[in-house]
């Protein structure tokens, strides 16, 4: 079925594969499929140990991409119609330190889920890549037709994935839509993670503990709230074209200003430890939305502010229970 450029009309009720369901953004997606009235599997290895992500009502199997036979069962009992593809291995550090563990997760874990889904002639498979895919870029915001030059391991393997579904739209006809996430945040983000700036400072300082700011706070992101990244994923499912579609404000939001805001929230007077710069990251970065406004009806709703303030709400209410400390820094 080759990609046309017309829109598809109101989905029907749906059979949807959303891979990664235990993790933050695709535990909210999946939750959103299934009170949309769609029949929703969700998959992931928990090696994020979050289960408690989950959404009862979303029926789930612990599977790893990788073991052929448990996804070719997967694939023959629930017959997706639609794949939500979000498990990742996504610490950069790590696919620096271990590029092949990086490649077998993100690389060919996906590439065993698009072989499976061509076998099951699978309608459409919605992406969700990485805004590092272009490196450092040479103007912002960036367009969707930047070039393509990524800094780590990591955003290579998405980029990868990327090719694979031009491969097999070609090939064997499956459509595709990739979305490349900016810095997303709201609930459920771990705040022990590698990446999640606003949960990991919010974490920390609700238990008094100086946050690190890698740098000296200048480096830029565009930030976007969970329940408006749900919102372009649900519109996903009445498009029917091929595209690659950026989420963003076109904002470039600091470090500093990112530390500024939760301490706000928070309420709590400490001051940022600076720390040495990480390698491999880009320093500034926002995204042109253009294309997701005018082909997908989508634009973000949840300002900044308001979003950290419901972060801070989120974990304020869940650290009043005895829990393990979040972690202090380095």
């Amino acid at each position: 079925m080759p990609c046309s450029e017309q829109s598809a009309s109101h989905a029907s009720r749906l059979r949807i594969l959303v891979t990664g369901a235990a993790g933050f953004i695709a535990s909210h997606v999946a939750e959103a499929y299934q009170q949309a009235g769609h029949e929703v599997l969700g998959v992931d290895n928990l090696s994020s140990r979050r289960r408690q992500n989950l959404c009862p009502r979303v029926a789930f199997e612990k599977v790893e991409l990788t073991d052929e036979s448990a996804l070719e069962r997967v694939f023959r009992q629930f017959q997706p119609e639609v794949v939500s593809h979000h498990a990742a291995q996504a610490d950069v550090r790590l696919s620096r330190e271990r590029p092949l563990d990086d490649a077998r997760a993100n690389v060919l874990g996906s590439l065993a889920l698009l072989h499976q889904a061509r076998r099951c002639k699978t309608r459409r498979i919605i992406y969700s890549s990485s805004v590092g895919v272009y490196g450092e870029p040479r103007s912002r915001p960036v367009t969707e037709d930047h070039p393509i030059r990524p800094l780590s391991n990591y955003t290579v393997s998405k980029y990868a994935t990327e090719l694979y579904l031009h491969s097999f739209q070609v090939n064997f006809g499956i459509p595709y839509l990739i979305f490349r996430y900016p810095n997303v945040y709201g609930p459920r983000q771990n705040p022990q993670g590698e990446a999640g700036v606003v949960a990991i400072f919010t974490g920390q300082l609700l238990q008094g503990v100086r946050p690190r700011i890698f740098g000296n706070g200048a480096k830029t992101r565009d930030y976007v709230y969970v329940d408006d990244i749900v919102d372009a994923n649900l519109r996903a499912l009445r498009y029917s074209p091929c595209g690659v579609f950026h989420l963003g404000w076109g904002k470039e939001i600091t470090d500093l200003e990112v530390f500024e805001a939760v301490r706000a929230a928070a309420g709590v007077p400490l001051e940022p430890l600076f720390v040495e710069n990480r390698p491999g990251e880009i320093q500034r970065i926002s995204l042109d939305a253009a294309r997701a406004r005018r082909r997908l009806g989508w634009k973000p709703r949840v300002e900044f502010p308001e979003g950290v303030r419901r972060v801070v709400a989120y974990w304020r209410e869940r650290l009043r229970a005895p829990r393990p400390t979040l972690g202090t820094p380095a």
